[in-house]
């Protein structure tokens, strides 16, 4: 990777630490993680996928601010050496950040990007699509990988402990996820939405691997017990949300199977495009929300379910909010399952209004049909998985979405048990949306330029970062959206992360195949001397 000359001191500061900075942990030691810690993270620690279970991606930290963004500057760079994109959320526990692509894993000393470990699982038949992330529990990280296997790896070395199924790859199943670990559950979904496949949800054993529940939101379609309409699908491929007191998880689903050939599964087909809660414990659904009732359209639920603690129109509440990838905006009581508000966030046509219980009503005059439908938003959603945030000081919701359209054909000479039809995308503009979820309203937009998708960080100090569709990390004040500071990198691939380690507040963002550390300039008497190690060749 080639550093125009004005990264050059930056570089040689990077090197400087990777000399003097030893990683965290050596052979033998401990670099456990207990529920204690994911339930209050430190400022140290970026220990789950989220950061913290409510999926809000937002920081405590306040050291970079509005005041002080513009000095930021790189501290280093990794570069994995695949030509995968980094679409992970990195996770640092105990000074080492675990980052991935699909079929590998590496620890990282994340003071300087030095390699402490680099696991790679072998090549097999999966769909290389994509990969989110890791979970940690005790001294274990937990991999999913392209053919539908979990694995247990040694946090120490890398090693493997144990390697199990998920779900068959010879059907059309694979897995991205990142695992979500709720006490002594390791909680994983899967991906197959091509294939008219059940959406499964399970649980494993930490320690052992073995299935301790699984979830379906659909079941095959020939199944005497079948409850959504003769449709299948419904795959839950992002990671979920935990509330400790009310001990449910929360998760969204995909879309329905056949999937634009929707005339052979009438009816709403729960629970695919919904938001569930489960007993993590016991796998058992306390209660759904069909976001797209009998979807058409390829979309899903499965962005992310956001807790919310707090005054909704002045009754205290516990809330999750959620944009989906249909255009709308939901705040749900996440005891209950009950709508409190939904609205649009983006362009959206494709619904004759919202019934009684807050649902969208699908218009079935915009149905897939041979001489085409102008649908809005289009086959890619107003918005994706990609992580929003949510900034409690200011009640917005910062939401990377898309005013986009695209013409539905239906072509039932393509199968009328599959696709059975095409989208060809006309027109996708994105902009950064701060949602008021109090009313829906948005109260600014930055723009993006054509596409835009990075996932959003917010920060206490009032600080937003996300990237842009020219390539550009941006630093935003959180109040306005008003730019700050930014750097061309390249497309930003990922989610941004912060963490705080001896002293000095990181933010970490992916492009390509390279990881990015950005923090404030750091004067030559503050680096703390410590053991040599070796320096990593592929860190800058």
């Amino acid at each position: 990777m080639k550093f125009g000359s004005r990264y050059l001191p930056l570089l040689a500061a990077g090197l400087l630490l990777a000399v003097l900075h030893r990683p965290a942990f050596g052979q033998g030691a401990n670099p456990g993680l207990d529920s204690a810690t994911l339930l209050k993270p430190p400022a140290d620690s970026w220990p789950t996928y989220h950061g913290t279970y409510s999926g809000q991606h937002h920081s405590r930290l306040v050291q970079i601010t509005p005041a002080n963004v513009y000095r930021m500057t790189l501290a280093w760079a990794f570069e994995t050496g695949q030509t995968a994109e980094i679409k992970a959320t990195p996770i640092l526990v105990n000074g080492i950040l675990y980052a991935t692509t699909p079929d590998n894993v590496w620890a990282l000393d994340a003071r300087s990007a030095n390699v402490v470990w680099h696991y790679t699982y072998p090549p097999n038949q999966g769909l290389h699509i994509g990969h989110r992330g890791v979970a940690l529990y005790k001294d274990s990280v937990y991999f999913t990988t392209p053919d539908a296997h979990l694995i247990s790896l040694d946090a120490r070395d890398g090693k493997v402990k144990w390697n199990v199924v998920i779900a068959d790859v010879n059907k059309g199943y694979w897995t991205t996820v990142a695992p979500l670990v709720v006490r002594d559950h390791i909680i994983v979904g899967t991906s197959g939405d091509f294939d008219n496949l059940p959406g499964m949800l399970k649980s494993f054993d930490p320690e052992t691997g073995d299935v301790q529940w699984t979830f379906y939101s659909t079941l095959p379609r020939e199944a005497p017990e079948a409850f959504s309409g003769g449709a299948t699908g419904g795959n839950m491929w992002i990671t979920g949300t935990y509330d400790p007191q009310l001990n449910l998880i929360y998760v969204g689903t995909g879309n329905p199977t056949p999937v634009l050939a929707a005339q052979d599964r009438p009816g709403d087909n729960p629970w695919t495009c919904s938001i569930v809660a489960l007993n993590p414990d016991t796998g058992k659904l306390a209660w759904g929300f069909q976001a797209s009732p009998h979807d058409t359209h390829d979309w899903d639920a499965v962005e992310v379910p956001v807790l919310v603690d707090g005054n909704f129109k002045g009754v205290p509440r516990k809330m999750l909010l959620q944009a989906s990838r249909n255009g709308y905006f939901f705040v749900l009581d996440r005891t209950t399952g009950r709508s409190l508000l939904t609205t649009t966030f983006a362009a959206v046509n494709w619904s004759a209004g919202v019934d009684k219980n807050g649902r969208p009503i699908p218009d079935p005059r915009k149905d897939p049909a041979r001489d085409g439908r102008l649908i809005a938003p289009d086959e890619g959603g107003a918005t994706n998985y990609r992580s929003p945030s949510f900034d409690a000081k200011t009640g917005l919701f910062i939401v990377s979405a898309r005013d986009a359209y695209g013409i539905y054909f239906s072509k039932p000479e393509h199968g009328e048990y599959g696709w059975a039809g095409a989208d060809y995308g006309l027109f996708g503009r994105g902009t950064l949306k701060a949602i008021d979820y109090q009313t829906g309203e948005v109260r600014w937009t930055h723009d993006l330029g054509g596409g835009g998708s990075a996932g959003v960080l917010t920060t206490d100090s009032g600080l937003t970062f996300t990237g842009d569709s020219a390539g550009n990390v941006l630093a935003l004040r959180t109040i306005d959206g008003t730019t700050l500071w930014h750097s061309r990198i390249g497309h930003v691939g990922n989610s941004p992360i912060t963490y705080e380690l001896d002293g000095r507040q990181y933010v970490l963002v992916a492009s390509g195949g390279t990881l990015y550390a950005w923090a404030l300039p750091e004067m030559p008497h503050a680096v703390k001397h410590g053991s040599r190690s070796q320096t990593n060749p592929k860190s800058h």
